[in-house]
């Protein structure tokens, strides 16, 4: 960096480096037991190398569980609800920043105070709405519900406020566009970068989530893949190294997805900064 000496450069650095190394060993620990047996994964001290039989660890999950199709689940649960949560929080988040209208910090403290409530105490509730409505079973139990979230609309609230500008807004009513219009067009694009994060934000949420596949969903052919993973789980006993390469196999997708996104997600965010 300009205007540090070469040992402070070393010492950031080396702090950069271990925190890396920090980061990325839980996954590098993930694969080597995927590619090890249950008895070497037991062993002490650990090997820190990969073994070869990942192969006939991945078998063995293929044959115990339905990989492919629960993973086929996952995808369009996670994509739908993503997209959803998209388009209604940066609605949200565009009005409360940058449009008045009555109730607006009533309602805005109110969506604060959802946030403070643990996602547990709704289980009940929601599970006596979906039934109410007939989705017990179903997708739509697992997107509807998530579509809109209140730290989403806080997170583009907050963006929206500093980084839309109000003179954009005044030259765009000049030109005759209504509310919809100054969202779509002169919001949304400036909107990119905090909506990159939020979209991987609610990927990886709804990737992950199991609790409440877990209680909504009572067939099979429909589980997300955290739930079907949940099944190689033995009652008296338990094949790790089959769990680990599961395991492997249902976080690759998130790593690839976050290559693929990462650099248009870094880019977006440097442009935002020169402009602003």
């Amino acid at each position: 960096m300009v205007g540090q000496s070469p040992l402070k450069n070393i010492l950031l650095h080396t702090v950069l480096l271990l925190g890396v190394a920090v980061s990325v060993f839980p996954f590098y620990w993930l694969a080597v037991m995927a590619t090890r047996t249950t008895s070497e994964i037991y062993r002490f001290p650990p090997t820190l190398t990969f073994g070869g039989e990942l192969l006939n660890n991945i078998r063995n999950v293929l044959s115990h569980i339905d990989f492919f199709g629960s993973l086929l689940n996952t995808l369009f649960v996670a994509v739908s609800s993503s997209v959803l949560v998209l388009f209604f929080c940066s609605l949200a988040g565009f009005a409360f920043a940058k449009f008045e209208f009555p109730g607006k910090k009533i309602l805005f403290s109110l969506l604060l105070l959802t946030m403070m409530i643990p996602h547990q105490l709704s289980l009940i509730p929601s599970f006596m709405i979906m039934q109410k409505l007939g989705w017990v079973g179903t997708f739509k139990a697992l997107i509807v519900p998530g579509m809109a979230s209140a730290f989403g609309i806080f997170w583009l609230r907050q963006y929206a406020s500093g980084a839309v500008h109000d003179e954009l807004l005044s030259a765009g009513r000049i030109d005759g566009c209504g509310y919809f219009r100054l969202y779509w067009n002169v919001g949304l694009p400036i909107l990119k970068p905090a909506l990159a994060f939020l979209g991987i934000f609610s990927f990886i949420g709804s990737w992950n989530d199991y609790l409440w596949p877990l209680v909504i969903l009572t067939k099979p052919e429909k589980y997300t893949l955290q739930v079907t993973l949940s099944q190689l789980n033995g009652v008296y006993s338990t094949d790790f190294a089959m769990v680990m390469a599961g395991t492997l196999m249902a976080t690759l997708p998130l790593i690839v997805m976050f290559l693929l996104v990462s650099r248009q997600f870094i880019s977006d965010i440097a442009a935002g900064a020169i402009k602003d």
